[in-house]
C-alpha cells in the first residue's frame, strides 16, 4: 500500500539511533503513524518541528501494518514563532489535543481545514481569541455542539451543559476590554477545558494535554 498526502506533524519519538516514529494529521487519510528512516539526523531535524506542514509519502505492506514515511517540508510553522512562548505553546497545545482526540485513520476535512486556518491566524493580532474559537469548533466536530450564540443564553449569561449551569465567558458574546483582557481569555480557556474534559477526556480515561494547561496558565 502506498499513498501521498499533505498533513501536519503532531508528534515525534525516537525509534532507534537513526530513525523516528511520527504521527501526522493528513487531509485525505486522517491521523496516521509511520517510521522515518534517518529522521533523527541533523539534516532532517528541521523538517520535524511540531506543527510543520509536510508532504507525506507512505509505503506499507498492508493496511494494518506500520508504514514507512518519506517526508518533504511544505511549510515551516513553529520556527516563525520561536520568539513567542504563547504562540509556540498554542501550537503544542492544539497538536496535543488532536493527537489524543482524533481517531486513527478517520478523515475529517473540516477539522483539518480549521486547524490549518488556526495556524495561519497565529499571525493575527487577536490570535488567542481565534485559537479559543477553533477549540469550540473542534469540540463541535467531535460530536458535542455548544450553541453559545443562542439569544436566550447570551441574555442569561449562562448555558446548560450536562445538567449544569455554566457561566458563558464574556469573550464569546461581547468585546473584551483591555483592562480585563487576560481575565476574559483565561475564563474562555477554562470554559473550553471543562467541555473537553467532561465530554472527551474523562469518559475515555485520557490525560489532559500538558501544553494546554501551560497555555491557560499564561493568562492567570
Amino acid at each position: 500500500m502506498h499513498w501521498t498526502d499533505e498533513g501536519f506533524l503532531l508528534s515525534k519519538n525516537n525509534f532507534n539511533e537513526n530513525s523516528i516514529i511520527i504521527e501526522v494529521f493528513t487531509l485525505n487519510h486522517g491521523k496516521y503513524s509511520g517510521i522515518v528512516y534517518g529522521g533523527s539526523s541533523r539534516k532532517q531535524k528541521r523538517n520535524f518541528q511540531i506543527g510543520n506542514k509536510i508532504l507525506i509519502h507512505l509505503l506499507s505492506k498492508g493496511e494494518n501494518k506500520s508504514g514507512y514515511f518519506n517526508i518533504e517540508l511544505l511549510k515551516p510553522i513553529s520556527p516563525y514563532f520561536f520568539h513567542d512562548k504563547k504562540r509556540t505553546t498554542s501550537i503544542l497545545s492544539a497538536t496535543s489535543i488532536l493527537k489524543i482526540l482524533l481517531p486513527e485513520r478517520q478523515i475529517n476535512k473540516n477539522i483539518f481545514n480549521s486547524f490549518e486556518k488556526m495556524l495561519n491566524d497565529l499571525k493575527n493580532k487577536h490570535w488567542i481569541q481565534l485559537y479559543i474559537h477553533w477549540e469550540l469548533l473542534l469540540i463541535k466536530e467531535l460530536g458535542y455542539d455548544v450553541n453559545l450564540l443562542d439569544l436566550n443564553n447570551t441574555k442569561k449569561g449562562t448555558i446548560e451543559i450536562n445538567n449544569r449551569s455554566l457561566k458563558i465567558p464574556k469573550m464569546f458574546f461581547d468585546d473584551i476590554k483591555k483592562e480585563n483582557y487576560s481575565k476574559n481569555i483565561y475564563e474562555a480557556l477554562k470554559f473550553n477545558k471543562k467541555l473537553l474534559i467532561e465530554n472527551f477526556i474523562s469518559p475515555n480515561n485520557l490525560k489532559f494535554p500538558l501544553f494546554r494547561n501551560i497555555l491557560e496558565n499564561y493568562y492567570i
